[in-house]
């Protein structure tokens, strides 16, 4: 009876073992062919979508901030030390050019124009006498021996003397009064008076307490300057003579155009940008100096680029690339990448047009690697 039981457990144990080595062997080639399209795989890409390269143009736009500027703006000083004596003007005056503003006044400078002009007439009369006995010396003298040569000569000396003389009193006299023109105060230009400083009486100078802020604020408002400043990598877009628009908080509902007119020609060092100014007129004088201003500068492509979807190129770390097909191979082609307008991209690089891409590249697809493409152009 053991030498049965014995028999029974043997053939038990016999059968599980071959049981667990079969299943063995089983999950051994499952694995194995796993592997193998795993292998298999890595060296095949699914198929995908391609595009054949071409060139175009993408032209875009730039959105950066603006500032209105008076097209011209001046401060008005005195010239000299004085009182306010009228003020013919105020803020928001609509002035023309040469149109008085203020008269100052300065009692001294007054005092002096009269004391010149006193000395100049006295050296008037010193001058005609002198000339008076010259000519006549010099008519008594064509009569040999009725007036000694030195004489003569001592006569047109004098003359010659009082001359300069009455000339340098001309020049003072002139100085002195060109000093109290300046007791005037006109409009250089035609404009408004954005800021007036002073009332009736005050004291007003070149120098001193009096010349802490300017009389007057002038700005010609019908033709603004729109200043923006263009980065650095934009520069060579900005077309001279070309027009932008713009737009400001206080009119949300308009859009203003205006020509670039200026471009400062260089970059500069602190924001690495340049200076371009745009005419604006103005005539109805909506738009008031100071304002700031959303400027949209279009930025149309000069030259035709290879452009493509933005899925096309890969932006990995070490440099864009882009993935082109060739015999039925992927090969990477490092790009460098210009302008972004929507979905579309510029890029530079080996490239030739009508070379096949794939549109939509990931760092997956490696290098060398076989692929099956349908070409869908």
């Amino acid at each position: 009876m053991n030498r049965i039981t014995n028999n029974i457990f043997r053939s038990v144990f016999i059968f599980c073992c071959i049981t667990v080595a079969v299943i063995s062997f089983a999950a051994c080639s499952s694995s194995s062919a796993k592997k193998e399209d795993e292998e298999k795989a890595k060296d095949e890409i699914p198929v995908r979508e391609t595009f054949s390269l071409a060139k175009g143009k993408l032209t875009s736009e730039l959105q950066t901030p603006g500032e209105l500027t008076a097209f011209q703006q001046v401060d008005i000083y005195a010239k000299v030390n004085s009182f306010v004596k009228k003020l013919y003007v105020d803020i928001g005056s609509q002035v023309s050019e040469g149109q008085l503003l203020a008269v100052l006044e300065a009692p001294e400078i007054t005092s002096q124009l009269a004391a010149a002009e006193s000395r100049l007439k006295s050296q008037e009369a010193v001058y005609i006498s002198s000339k008076a006995t010259y000519d006549r010396l010099y008519q008594t003298s064509q009569t040999p021996g009725t007036i000694a040569q030195n004489d003569l000569d001592v006569a047109l000396a004098k003359m010659n003397s009082d001359l300069a003389q009455l000339d340098a009193a001309k020049a003072d006299y002139k100085e002195i009064a060109e000093t109290k023109n300046y007791l005037e105060l006109h409009a250089p230009f035609s404009g408004v008076i954005s800021m007036r400083n002073v009332n009736l009486g005050a004291y007003v100078g070149p120098s001193g307490k009096g010349s802490d802020l300017p009389i007057f604020v002038l700005q010609e408002q019908k033709k603004l300057r729109l200043i923006i400043s263009v980065p650095e990598v934009y520069t060579d877009f900005i077309n001279k003579k070309g027009e932008v628009k713009f737009t400001v908080q206080a009119l949300p509902n308009q859009t203003f155009t205006a020509k670039v007119a200026r471009l400062a020609g260089a970059v500069g060092d602190k924001l690495r940008s340049e200076r371009v100014e745009m005419d604006v007129y103005n005539d109805n004088k909506k738009l008031l100096p100071g304002m700031a201003a959303e400027v949209i500068i279009p930025l149309p492509a000069m030259d035709s680029s290879f452009v493509v979807p933005k899925s096309a190129v890969v932006n990995s770390t070490i440099k864009p690339f882009v993935i082109k097909v060739v015999n039925n191979k992927v090969q990477w082609v490092n790009v460098q990448i210009g302008r972004t307008v929507d979905d579309k991209e510029e890029i530079y690089g080996a490239l030739s047009p009508g070379d096949q891409l794939i549109k939509t590249a990931t760092e997956e697809i490696r290098d060398g690697a076989d692929v099956k493409t349908i070409l869908k152009n």
